[in-house]
């Protein structure tokens, strides 16, 4: 299954975007389309009978516009002409002086007096009206093909309207120029050019404000420099990012950026990684360690291999993610969709009645004319299909900033519904960077020579225990032993043979596996009341040393834990550690329930028993031995370690290892869905309001509307909820 992002034109409304979806959906070949109307993108996962052609051509038979294939790093050129919508504005001022000053009692233009002059009048509002209807054939030409399509859009509305208006106006001119001048009075050129210059104006305005939603995607994109600096055996040349290439060996000086991901070969540095971690402190880096395309290099000089450019490079897959994740569907979304289904057909019914019914009791064509293009114009459903995207795509801008990646709308409207949070304890809930603190002894071995068995078999391993033993040969210049025949054996240890002696490590569960009856039960518990975790080690089926390994808490998990609780959160620590270290870490966090003893498939079983419990959960791990865990939880979070982003199994990945985040991601989540809320109820608020006074019900209380003030009061109720958006970044920012 293949998976695509496109650039498309011509949506203007939520019909629009909505239209297209289903539209893609019916296609064979698709197996789901998302279409996002605040990007103008469309995300469509296909099998491989089809290529990019064919879903051009669908876009296309859709009456819509591919752009082709979405790229972050390519700005596309804004298509609002700032100086034709100044030309157009005059010209609105211009008509509305001919056509109203008599009204508020201002001079009029002697020869286009509509009284002495009618011929002149009529006909310079012709041409200036047929001026905008050329202005304004995007939205005829979105509007007949929809229609023509059965997915009758915003712009389907409008054309109806406008072009109501302007036939019956035309009709009106041909009779005063026949002489029938009394016609004069039943001109609406006026209301046709205007409603056209105030839906062009709109889509100004919402574009402006569309591309200020987008700022933190594209803040992202512009983190990495446009250039490198290539070592050659001469010196060092500078060439354009474009022209490094995987391998190539390339020099960081100090304020300089790093251009492409990679790995220090020489040198050192203290590296600003705020813009992807969050945080404001820099990172000492060295030889062999990995550094991250964007970095700010402060005070050293460094050589590093670039190994990752391009789209393969970590900003670009976060970019990547973050579009992905804004081109999902909310749950909520759906509300919005369903309602611009049917509600675009509904008003074009309400219209037409109401055109009939002014008809049947008199009122006479003008007064019918006047109510069923008010009808069209302002029942628009602009803001209903920028109520849940614009909200969306500010927040998941906001989390990325934040170091926050969230991979679907949905993990972003549901993370505030989470009652509980299962934290798995090494590596997240404590640093991993664990240490041997005391080691017994019951070998022939010394102890630099037992540490060399274990360390040469952890080097195989991936758990953060290991790291402690490794560190450990390190610090002690221990070269380690040859290895073969290295196995795991997960949540319980490892195993392999140096120089044919079969050595297993492992926690307490090795030593049933094998059989082996404990002699040192008092030894562990001693370990285990310190707060280590228990290390055996097993030689030809006899335990010949207890290691006990100590790690640290993070400096975030005791703030974190006790905001969660403020949330009235239910906190689980679960871990495959022993119970009596377990406990120790759970007493430092204020943490009340824990399960201990727990190997991978027995930490999914404890998810799936809270979710039989109808618990909302999210689990936070490591990713790795958590895995299995993350994909069970109604919401996974993963500890990604800075680069490694590519973790299939969570909906969530904290880029910078800093547990706050989650506290922050609920909030966020919880802003977000309050925002999306007060966006729906102004948009139905409006149309229920507005609906009404444009069928002329309210005009016993002297309450009317005409088609001029319906296209501006459809602008100003899109711009409310643009604004509403918008200060959500500005609350979103405070977290």
């Amino acid at each position: 299954m293949n998976k695509i992002i496109l650039d498309i034109g011509g949506m203007s409304c939520s019909a629009c975007s909505s239209g297209l979806e289903k539209y893609l959906n019916k296609q064979k070949g698709i197996k789901e389309a998302n279409v996002n109307l605040v990007l103008a993108q469309a995300m469509i996962e296909y099998d491989d009978t089809l290529d990019l052609q064919d879903l051009n051509n669908f876009i296309k038979d859709a009456g819509f516009e591919s752009l082709g294939v979405h790229d972050e790093h390519k700005n596309r050129k804004n298509t609002n002409n700032k100086w034709e919508l100044i030309i157009f504005s005059t010209l609105a001022v211009i008509i509305l002086y001919i056509s109203m000053a008599h009204m508020i009692k201002l001079p009029t233009i002697y020869f286009l007096d509509m009284s002495k002059y009618p011929v002149n009048y009529s006909l310079t509002l012709l041409v200036l009206t047929f001026i905008f209807l050329i202005y304004g054939k995007d939205i005829f030409k979105s509007g007949y093909k929809n229609l023509m399509h059965k997915t009758p859009n915003m712009d389907t509305l409008v054309s109806i309207g406008v072009l109501a208006s302007f036939i019956y106006s035309l009709f009106g001119t041909v009779m005063i120029l026949i002489g029938k001048t009394n016609y004069v009075e039943m001109l609406y050129f006026e209301s046709a050019a205007l409603v056209i210059y105030f839906i062009k104006l709109g889509r100004f305005i919402d574009s402006r404000n569309k591309e200020k939603t987008k700022e933190a995607i594209k803040d992202l994109v512009q983190i990495t420099p446009t250039k490198a600096l290539l070592k050659e055996k001469d010196g060092e040349i500078e060439i354009s990012l474009d022209e490094v290439k995987k391998g190539d060996i390339l020099i960081c000086k100090p304020g300089m950026k790093v251009a492409v991901d990679g790995v220090i070969k020489k040198g050192n540095a203290h590296l600003d990684e705020a813009f992807i971690t969050g945080e404001a402190m820099p990172v000492k880096k060295g030889i062999n360690d990995k550094v991250v395309a964007g970095s700010i290099n402060h005070d050293g000089y460094f050589e590093y291999e670039a190994l990752k450019i391009g789209k393969d490079s970590t900003i670009s897959e976060i970019v990547r993610l973050v579009v992905e994740a804004t081109n999902t569907k909310a749950p909520i979304s759906k509300v919005a969709d369903k309602v611009s289904g049917i509600f675009v057909p509904s008003i074009i019914l309400i219209a037409i009645l109401t055109f009939i019914v002014y008809l049947i009791i008199g009122s006479g064509i003008n007064i019918a004319l006047t109510h069923f293009v008010t009808v069209l114009v302002v029942a628009c459903p602009c803001a209903l299909g920028l109520a849940t995207p614009l909200a969306i795509v500010v927040s998941e801008g906001i989390c990325a900033k934040k170091g926050i990646l969230v991979k679907t709308s949905e993990v972003l409207e549901n993370a505030h519904k989470v009652d509980t949070i299962v934290f798995d304890k090494t590596g997240t809930l404590t640093y991993g960077n664990l240490k041997v603190s005391k080691v017994y002894n019951y070998s022939k071995y010394n102890e630099k020579e037992l540490i060399k068995l274990v360390a040469t078999l952890e080097s195989k391993s991936n758990h953060p225990i290991g790291n402690a033993f490794i560190d450990y040969a390190n610090d002690k210049n221990i070269k380690l032993e040859n290895l073969d025949n290295f196995v795991s054996f997960p949540g319980m240890g490892i195993k392999g043979n140096i120089d044919k002696k079969e050595i297993y490590v492992g926690n307490n569960k090795i030593l049933n596996k094998l059989n082996i009856k404990n002699d040192y039960i008092d030894d562990e518990t001693n370990l285990s009341n310190l707060g280590n975790s228990i290390v055996y080690v097993v030689e030809n089926k006899k335990i010949i040393a207890l290691i006990g390994v100590k790690d640290i808490i993070r400096d975030t998990s005791i703030k974190t834990i006790k905001g969660l609780k403020n949330l009235n959160k239910e906190i689980i620590m679960l871990t495959g550690d022993n119970g009596i270290t377990a406990n120790i870490i759970a007493e430092s966090l204020n943490i009340d329930k824990v399960v201990a003893n727990v190997m991978p498939k027995d930490k999914v079983k404890v998810i799936k028993d809270l979710i039989k419990e109808n618990k909302k959960v999210m689990m936070v791990g490591d990713g790795i031995n958590d895995a299995p865990s993350l994909a069970t939880a109604s919401i996974g979070v993963s500890i990604s370690g800075g680069t490694d982003i590519a973790n299939n199994s969570s909906d969530v990945i904290l880029m910078n290892d800093n547990l706050i985040n989650i506290f922050n991601l609920i909030m966020i989540s919880e802003k977000t869905i309050r925002n999306i809320k007060q966006n729906l109820f102004w948009a139905f608020f409006y149309n229920i309001c507005m609906i009404p006074i444009a069928v002329g019900l309210l005009s016993g209380l002297n309450i009317n509307m005409n088609p001029m003030f319906a296209g501006f009061a459809m602008t100003l109720s899109s711009l409310t909820v643009m604004f509403n958006a918008l200060r959500l970044k500005k609350v979103l920012n405070k977290i």
